[in-house]
């Protein structure tokens, strides 16, 4: 690697990581599910030029994907976001990756040695010292919300696992995001209030953060990062997600002045730790190919 792919690896890194403190300004301004469908909206405009057909048998995975990760995964995340806040999501999304190393270990039979258990543990046992924190105690509604979410998206990882490689980044995106767009939008008519009313006040700042998930994100950012895993080993570039919940707890104090207590500095080194010694031992169960993926 060069200079110039560390510093473009690390402007994906911060994008991806702010974008936490991006989804919450936004649901300031969006109610959860009408934000997730409009933003799949925006992102299936911003990668129709990339939309080619899916080969042969695969709409159905596709279709299901999309539920997984437009109605259940970015569901629940922006739901429990509304009343968590952006640095404690960042910790705690990234329990999916423990999450996604259980599940490859029971879909495809690959072994658990004991530092990836290890690992493990410690990653679960950090997010329950968040959870135990005094200003969540109303709020562990919210916070489970924003776990399972992670668990869905390991669920979804497996998905694009057996997918395959013959599905291009964007194409697969754009599939997601086009199939996933209507039915987030429909869950979001049966279930909330006030949408149209959050459209014809919406102002710089609330379509903002919409053009922020599309460009940045997702085009700008998967961009970047499935050119350098194409380019580099894996265990060259994935050790760079680590950097995603540190710059997202920074945005969130800087830009939220999201409170920053000792337990909760505690408990997020314990499950940096502990996604680090999953990532670093193997790293694929978040790598599930060069070819595909699904911004998160």
């Amino acid at each position: 690697m060069h200079a110039r792919h560390y510093l473009g690896l690390l402007v994906v890194t911060v994008a991806w990581g702010f974008n936490f403190a991006v989804v919450k300004i936004g649901l300031g301004h969006w109610p959860p599910l009408l934000f997730v469908g409009i933003r799949f909206v925006a992102v299936a405009i911003a990668l129709s030029p990339f939309l080619r057909p899916l080969p042969r048998g695969k709409l159905l995975q596709v279709a299901a994907l999309s539920v997984t990760l437009g109605v259940l995964h970015f569901g629940m995340i922006f739901a429990g976001m509304e009343k968590v806040d952006a640095a404690t999501a960042a910790i705690a999304v990234q329990i999916q990756v423990p999450f996604a190393a259980l599940l490859a270990a029971v879909v495809f039979k690959e072994t658990l040695h004991w530092r990836r258990i290890l690992g493990i543990v410690i990653a679960f046992l950090g997010v329950m010292l968040i959870a135990g924190q005094p200003r969540f105690a109303g709020e562990l509604g919210s916070l489970a919300l924003i776990v399972a979410a992670a668990c869905v998206w390991a669920t979804a990882n497996i998905q694009i696992k057996l997918l395959g490689d013959d599905i291009e980044v964007f194409n697969l995106n754009g599939w997601v995001a086009l199939l996933a767009a209507p039915q987030t939008l429909i869950v979001s008519w049966l279930t909330e209030s006030g949408q149209m009313e959050a459209i014809r006040n919406a102002g710089w700042q609330a379509w903002g953060v919409i053009a922020y998930q599309a460009a940045f994100v997702t085009v700008m950012g998967y961009g970047v990062w499935y050119r350098m895993m194409r380019r580099f080993p894996i265990n060259q570039v994935m050790p760079f997600t680590l950097l995603v919940p540190v710059f997202g707890v920074i945005s969130g104090v800087l830009l939220l002045g999201d409170p920053l207590t000792g337990l909760m500095l505690l408990g997020g080194a314990l499950t940096l730790l502990g996604v680090a010694i999953v990532v670093l031992r193997r790293p694929r169960v978040i790598a599930p190919g060069t070819k595909g993926g699904v911004s998160v």
